[in-house]
């Protein structure tokens, strides 16, 4: 799929904005081009969000795309003449990506909290889930030094948990040990998918699963030409069904999972 998202970011812009990203943030389907999106982590009080705007915006571009038969969100495509073959594309991969969290990676969870193994897909089966395309192009090295670029902010992921396609450049960073607020790179890995725990997993399990706070950073390159390289990833995000009320998993044998938390 990698290659496919190179093909669909190497379009003339006039092109990608004909699969428009709809106005409303949280709709996340379509195209959004470079410097549109500007991630933060749980920020909602109005003047701390403008101070952030003020920053320079992520210096990247995505495209977004779901299920198939969404009653909630439509997908959002290039007409096909323009690259014949995505949409099939994409769409195989996004099924693959689902198939292998219902019936491999929430089985793995659900005995790893001492639950039969069918639990917590139960809460999954039409869940909205998102599979992103991101490309963060190459800029010289020290527009990011200055502050004028940057590639993703520090933020953790709202679902259940994320699955990561990455190619061969670096930059993808974790905060290790959580809370402390130093990151540590993750390099790429030939073959290997990141996971990553996401928000309602954490709380889920009442903060023993921890929720991965993550960013992209623009690595200094070690070339001697000044510029950071391109970047191509693909997460999938894993999200519950649609209007789920859930509190603290039941019946867990680990006594730390005693609730903390009120009914959500």
């Amino acid at each position: 799929m990698l290659a496919w998202s190179r093909k669909f970011f190497s379009l003339p812009p006039d092109i990608k904005q004909l699969a428009p990203h709809p106005k409303e943030g949280w709709k996340h389907r379509g195209y959004s081009g470079i410097g549109v999106e500007q991630l933060s982590q749980m920020v909602f009080d109005s003047n701390e969000l403008a101070a952030i705007r003020k920053n320079a915006p992520d210096f990247k571009e995505s495209f977004d795309l779901g299920r198939a038969d969404s009653p909630h969100l439509e997908n959002i495509w290039l007409p096909e003449e323009h690259l014949p073959g995505f949409r099939e594309a994409a769409l195989s991969f996004y099924y693959a990506c689902q198939s292998f969290q219902i019936e491999k990676l929430l089985r793995a969870l659900s005995l790893g909290l001492g639950l039969p193994a069918d639990y917590l897909a139960q809460f999954h089966r039409d869940g909205d889930n998102q599979l992103r395309l991101l490309h963060y192009p190459a800029a010289p090295a020290e527009v990011f030094s200055r502050g004028e670029k940057g590639r993703a902010k520090a933020h953790t992921d709202f679902g259940t948990a994320t699955i990561l396609f990455q190619d061969n450049v670096s930059g993808l960073e974790v905060e290790s040990p959580s809370g402390s607020g130093q990151f540590i790179l993750v390099p790429p890995i030939p073959g290997a998918i990141v996971f990553n725990v996401a928000d309602i997993l954490m709380r889920w399990s009442n903060d023993t699963l921890k929720s991965t706070l993550h960013r992209v950073s623009a690595l200094v390159p070690q070339d001697g030409t000044g510029m950071i390289q391109e970047r191509y990833s693909i997460p999938f995000v894993r999200v519950v069904s649609f209007m789920l009320t859930f509190t603290n998993l039941p019946d867990v044998s680990l006594p730390c999972f005693r609730s903390s938390w009120a009914l959500m």
